[in-house]
């Protein structure tokens, strides 16, 4: 059964639901707080507070796209689109997935609506054309393709990461790229024998760290071992971009239990004691 599942720690069976989120949102009660309190009120609490946080039902990445759609298809483009554009990026849509989501969207909402939004996108993606270059420079520094974007697994990381499958054969094998100060949160592959996963460096500096022990460093060659059923995170060094090979090893009752992020604190820490 395991063996058709891609690397777990992007494996879509996890042994515990992470707790669901709660947005918070203030700005109904800044902007119109004394003029109109009740609307603000149902701003804050209702519409962001328990429909935007209703995230078991509805991820967020889905709730931005059916969002930014809809108030386009109504020509609104003033700053409430763009700060669902910025939600939206930060939910994980892509600088490349936006630019075709507005143009699917000029075809059936209208040309001129479409050119006011995207006039907007690229403003709050712009930072992301730099981002393509250096990710095209790091693709040449190494044999395995970047992949397509973890959009899918974004809630589970800080930052962008890519996946690349490259055997589904015997034993499961991806390239997983991250950009720099990308990591994924702390978690677990679960397993009742056997289990467990293998990174090899392929490009980049990066880092591994168990639940307890100091962080490890990974450069190309770097081959790191992680037992089955060991709290741990890893991802890439602030100043470079960072990709290994991550191996599936087979066992019983596998799963992969994502728990919190590892905050900045903890993050800049180890980049600190690098230095």
């Amino acid at each position: 059964m395991n063996k058709i599942l891609l690397i777990s720690v992007f494996t879509i069976l996890t042994l515990n639901v992470m707790a669901q989120e709660k947005i918070v949102q203030t700005a109904g009660r800044t902007q119109l707080g004394e003029f109109a309190p009740k609307f603000a009120e149902l701003n804050d609490d209702v519409l962001f507070g328990e429909v935007w946080s209703r995230t078991d039902k509805l991820g967020l990445r889905d709730r931005s796209l059916v969002t930014i759609t809809s108030l386009i298809s109504q020509g609104i483009t003033d700053n409430s689109l763009v700060y669902h554009l910025q939600s939206a990026k930060k939910n994980g849509i892509t600088r490349t997935e936006i630019a075709e989501i507005i143009t699917h969207i000029g075809f059936y909402a209208g040309w001129p609506k479409a050119w006011a939004a995207f006039n907007l996108a690229k403003g709050v993606w712009a930072e992301d054309s730099a981002g393509e270059d250096a990710k095209a420079a790091f693709q040449h520094e190494m044999i395995f393709p970047i992949g397509e974007p973890n959009t899918a697994y974004a809630q589970y990381f800080i930052g962008n990461s890519y996946l690349a499958p490259i055997s589904r054969e015997q034993v499961s094998i991806a390239n997983v790229t991250f950009e720099p100060r990308c990591r994924n949160n702390w978690h677990v592959h679960r397993a009742k024998s056997g289990g467990g996963q293998m990174l090899i460096g392929v490009a980049g500096r990066g880092w591994y760290q168990e639940e307890g022990k100091p962080a490890v460093e990974i450069l190309p060659g770097t081959v790191i071992h992680i037992p089955a059923n060991v709290k741990h995170w890893h991802g890439a060094a602030a100043d470079s971009w960072f990709a290994h090979l991550a191996f599936e090893v087979p066992g019983d009752n596998t799963s992969n239990e994502w728990l919190e992020p590892v905050t900045d604190e903890e993050y800049n820490k180890l980049e600190q004691n690098k230095q």
